[in-house]
């Protein structure tokens, strides 16, 4: 999808998209046929900018139909370079501005607990966006109101847009901050399917998954380069991360 609209955040998507298929293989109780309803669980998906992850893995799981990705980022095509909510099923919010998923998840994980539901709040989060102040004030409030039922999972990569997160705004201690806000904070390997379902489990406050990510997670050249979060993959890039995408899935 990236090599074809000739766009960025392929390094992005890599780093965040097992999180995803985490999420949207059971941990989060939402379905195509689910999509409408009142008491499904909501995915608010913040860092917006990874769009190709999150639209493949909905297509993956019967959203949408594989056939519809061929327009990513092209004039005329349904889906944004960012993401877009209008028309796609299982996609919650536009986003791309960050900053913005957490106020939103914190309105509607309330509205949630004052309807009676029994639905969850999840939003997935780039640690780049922690540097927004709307991000700390929502986490101030998420345990004064008793929100049981909101989870922040943090793709922590440790690289946002020009250089690395802790010589831009540093977050460390990052889980002691949360902690400073009443948030229960679980630490996990964001590649590990195993290790992350179960973070998600048993939740009795506001949650924090710090998700230990790699930015371009599977491809060699890619990984941990700041230059990958912009840098759109020429067709050599595509023929070798492919190859070593495939290998290691075999």
């Amino acid at each position: 999808m990236t090599h074809s609209a000739q766009s960025s955040h392929v390094g992005s998507a890599l780093s965040v998209v097992d999180i995803l298929a985490v999420l949207y293989s059971g941990s989060a109780k939402v379905t195509p046929e689910t999509s409408d309803s009142p008491d499904r669980d909501c995915v608010i998906f913040s860092k917006g900018h990874a769009a190709s992850a999150l639209y493949a893995v909905l297509a993956l799981k019967g959203f949408y139909p594989l056939s519809l990705l061929e327009g990513f980022c092209a004039d005329g095509g349904q889906f944004g370079g960012h993401i877009t909510h209008h028309g796609k099923p299982g996609v919650e919010l536009s986003t791309g501005s960050l900053g913005h998923g957490l106020p939103y998840g914190l309105g509607v994980a309330l509205s949630q607990k004052k309807r009676g539901s029994s639905a969850r709040t999840f939003v997935v989060m780039s640690d780049g966006e922690c540097d927004e102040g709307t991000t700390w004030e929502s986490a101030l409030l998420a345990h004064q109101f008793g929100l049981d039922n909101l989870t922040v999972i943090i793709d922590r990569n440790r690289i946002q847009s020009l250089t690395f997160t802790e010589d831009t705004v540093a977050l460390e201690p990052f889980a002691d901050k949360w902690r400073a806000f009443n948030w229960s904070v679980r630490t996990v390997d964001g590649h590990s399917y195993e290790e992350l379902s179960d973070a998600l489990e048993n939740q009795d406050r506001p949650l924090c998954i710090i998700a230990e990510t790699t930015k371009g997670k599977g491809v060699s050249f890619m990984e941990n380069k700041v230059l990958w979060h912009y840098r759109p993959p020429s067709s050599q890039d595509l023929e070798a991360a492919l190859l070593e995408l495939k290998s290691a899935n075999t």
